[in-house]
């Protein structure tokens, strides 16, 4: 079916409302819903945590009778088998008299991959699909990851200062950035299910690896050290990148040790890199060896997809390039 002029414009909408639910959701993916009637927001739902209720339910219940007649923009394709903690979102669209559906991706699990376009599409509803698919598969991109390549979606964040350096030739490093940088560390933090640190930043900083923004204290990490040894009590021991196998996402967030195995191992799928207005010299770098046999291996890996200011600071964020 033809999209309308405004249909890229909600998904977008719908893309940055599936955020919310963004590694609480896991396993389930976490999507947004939009239901819009006579160009007005009727309802709006993320997917909650424990991945129920689906988007789609949360929406059509705020909206009730108002569903009736109106277009949903979902991120995912509805899904179209039922399920002990609920029905399956086609069947509730179709009750509900959505009279059209937007979606942005297809979904790859095969209980639903084209069912549920089909069984909406069969009840009379005009289904419109590939809106905004890309922004769609980013914002799941932790379950996304999972899903196709049965690991984790690593997230590398490194703050430095000009001269590339993490610290302190003696090993400070409180604070390279400054507080907004580390607010939206804090909301990275928040947005992945677990966050990695080396040994030697354990035992040099001892830190505490917790979110401490208002309202999203309960969304701390788990938190994993990278040892051959054994964790403190409250801490996962992970031998190496490759052992990762329980959670859709984690933060890699110091040192320049753990850092370097990761980025050898190529387990990097998104690069955070805070630059604060300083100079060190003589400072510990961000990174050690990552593996480079000839320069040429490092071009051509990292695409650029955002940039701004916090503060005085800057961050560029890069995604690993991958083919397919």
């Amino acid at each position: 079916m033809q999209r309308g002029p405004a249909d890229a414009d909600w998904m977008a909408a719908a893309v940055a409302l599936s955020r919310r639910g963004r590694s609480a959701s896991a396993p389930n993916p976490n999507v947004g819903c939009i239901l819009v009637k006579d160009g007005r927001v009727v309802a709006r739902g993320w997917t909650q945590p424990g991945g129920r209720p689906h988007a789609e339910a949360i929406a059509l219940a705020a909206a009730g009778a108002a569903a009736r007649g109106a277009t949903a923009y979902v991120t995912l394709e509805p899904c179209a088998h039922a399920s002990p903690r609920g029905p399956a979102c086609s069947d509730s669209l179709i009750a509900a008299g959505i009279a059209r559906v937007v979606i942005a991706a297809q979904d790859p699990d095969p209980r639903t991959d084209g069912k549920g376009i089909a069984r909406l599409q069969a009840a009379g509803i005009e289904v419109v699909f590939n809106v905004l698919p890309a922004a769609a598969r980013t914002a799941m991109a932790p379950w996304w990851t999972r899903h196709s390549d049965g690991r984790p979606f690593v997230t590398l964040k490194l703050a430095t200062s000009l001269d590339g350096c993490i610290a302190r030739a003696d090993g400070s490093s409180r604070w390279i950035t400054g507080t907004r940088a580390r607010a939206h560390g804090h909301l990275e933090r928040a947005s992945h299910q677990a966050i990695l640190v080396g040994r030697g930043t354990l035992e040099t900083d001892a830190p505490k690896l917790d979110v401490r923004l208002p309202g999203l204290e309960d969304r701390s990490p788990r938190k994993f050290l990278l040892t051959r040894g054994e964790a403190p009590a409250g801490w996962t021991a992970v031998a190496s990148p490759e052992a990762i196998d329980d959670v859709d996402s984690i933060l890699v967030e110091g040192g320049a040790g753990a850092a370097s195995a990761f980025l050898a191992a190529d387990r990097v799928d998104r690069l955070l890199l805070y630059r604060a207005p300083i100079l060190i010299g003589g400072g510990k770098p961000a990174l050690g060896d990552i593996g480079l046999a000839d320069l040429a291996q490092a071009h051509d890996r990292w695409r650029l997809t955002d940039s701004r200011l916090l503060g005085s600071d800057r961050l560029d964020v890069y995604e690993r390039v991958r083919e397919g």
